[in-house]
């Protein structure tokens, strides 16, 4: 009986409700999916879910009681214990910013990506690791902030310098801000969350060009010091194995004059969507 006058109240209003409800838990689970916090969250829920249903059950009033007194707790510890995660969602969320306060103009932007393509050839052959990020429409100040503030122009010669292994700013990433000025250098990079990166050797300079690229929308360019390959890292995804020509074609499409400086709101809501069914895609286990 229950049942069927749940059905007969279901009202068109009430059934868009429970669609929006659990399209939000959806897209929760979507960021958590692949980091740490999962096994976590399963245990946290099985665990409550358990107490909750034998509370019910045997109508045990002081341990209803404590259940409901975790509830103000959880509220605050919650956002606490997934702060990495709930970052990463909040960068994720930030991208459909439409208004750009600082971006390079073509000339700039094309001059800094030939200082890095000329740099990073020359760091390719002598094996000198790398870690070039490049600000877009997010603020990356809060990382700047644990570098060597230098507010330069970009130049080859200044970017060889740097990563040379006996200076001391080498251990660490250049940030290139929105001016199109190197903001600092041997900045500390959040490393990456994820657990499905499909490359086990990868050394923490990846990991975090991998991570700054998770919690913003930059692009990073980032040379293996052991290996001496050029990779670059945007939304979280690695294309690697580069040679200078392929660098300078991707630098353009994502950083150059060739890229839109303001994208339609719809455009940024496809390419969010499309970055989603690619990560979720490449989670699937192969057969």
């Amino acid at each position: 009986m229950e049942l069927l006058w749940i059905l007969n109240s279901l009202t068109p209003q009430a059934l868009i409700d429970i669609l929006l409800v659990a399209l939000l838990f959806f897209g929760l689970s979507f960021f958590l999916r692949g980091t740490q916090a999962v096994a976590l969250l399963r245990s946290l829920v099985l665990a409550l879910g358990s107490l909750v249903l034998i509370a019910n059950l045997f109508d045990f009033l002081a341990l209803r009681w404590l259940l409901e007194a975790l509830v103000p707790v959880l509220i605050v510890a919650i956002p606490i214990i997934f702060q990495p995660e709930l970052r990463r969602a909040i960068g994720q969320l930030s991208r459909f910013g439409i208004i750009v306060e600082r971006q390079p103009d073509a000339t700039q932007s094309t001059g800094i990506i030939e200082a890095i393509c000329q740099a990073a050839e020359k760091l390719s052959e002598r094996r000198h690791g790398a870690l070039i990020v490049l600000e877009r429409k997010q603020n990356l100040e809060e990382y700047v902030r644990t570098g060597i503030a230098l507010n330069c122009d970009v130049s080859p010669q200044l970017l060889l310098t740097v990563f040379w292994p006996k200076t001391e700013l080498h251990d660490g990433a250049v940030i290139i801000d929105g001016s199109g000025r190197i903001a600092a250098a041997a900045a500390v990079l959040p490393l990456s969350s994820s657990r499905n990166i499909t490359a086990p050797k990868l050394g923490t300079r990846h990991r975090a060009a991998l991570g700054v690229t998770e919690v913003s929308d930059a692009v990073c360019v980032v040379i293996s010091e052991e290996t001496g390959r050029i990779s670059i890292t945007n939304a979280g995804r690695m294309i690697a194995r580069l040679d200078t020509s392929r660098l300078r074609t991707i630098l353009n499409a994502f950083y150059g004059p060739e890229r839109s400086q303001q994208q339609s709101l719809w455009q940024q809501v496809r390419d969010f969507v499309q970055s989603w069914l690619d990560r979720v895609r490449d989670q699937q286990p192969s057969v």
